[in-house]
């Protein structure tokens, strides 16, 4: 079964649970946190998904209100690909071109149900390979 690290901020507690249990039936699912909707920092959490991810050769899913934030404390990890989606064409081409090995999400910026439809495109889609893959090793230079 594939595994798959969840991981957010205050401001996605709601919806970073609500994903978890979507995926549990499929894959599974661990949760890094925040099991709190009481305030944190979001670089703590990025930064123990990103090391999980590496460490285990994983794929991530992280959020935080905007998904900005998170997505740059993901990225300050050699190897990570995290990719800020805001919808489902995306969610498509950061796995199809890039990669992406984290699926960054805004929480305040997209629905439940356009989370988890841009959560399953990511997951659906495979990584193309080709010129792409010439192009993404380029980013751990």
């Amino acid at each position: 079964m594939k595994k798959i690290y969840l991981a957010c901020d205050h401001a996605a507690f709601n919806e970073k649970n609500e994903i978890l249990k979507y995926l549990s039936d499929k894959f599974e699912v661990v949760d890094l946190g925040t099991n709190t909707a009481e305030s944190v920092n979001y670089p703590d959490f990025g930064h123990s998904l990103a090391i999980e991810v590496l460490k285990n050769e994983a794929i991530g899913i992280a959020l935080c209100g905007s998904g900005i934030g998170i997505s740059i404390a993901v990225n300050r990890h050699k190897g990570i690909r995290g990719a800020l989606c805001r919808d489902k064409e995306d969610a498509k081409m950061c796995k199809l071109h890039n990669n992406a090995n984290i699926l960054c999400l805004g929480a305040r910026r997209n629905s439940l149900s356009e989370l988890l439809a841009m959560v399953d495109v990511w997951l659906e889609t495979e990584f193309e390979g080709g010129r792409h893959e010439t192009r993404t090793k380029l980013l751990d230079n």
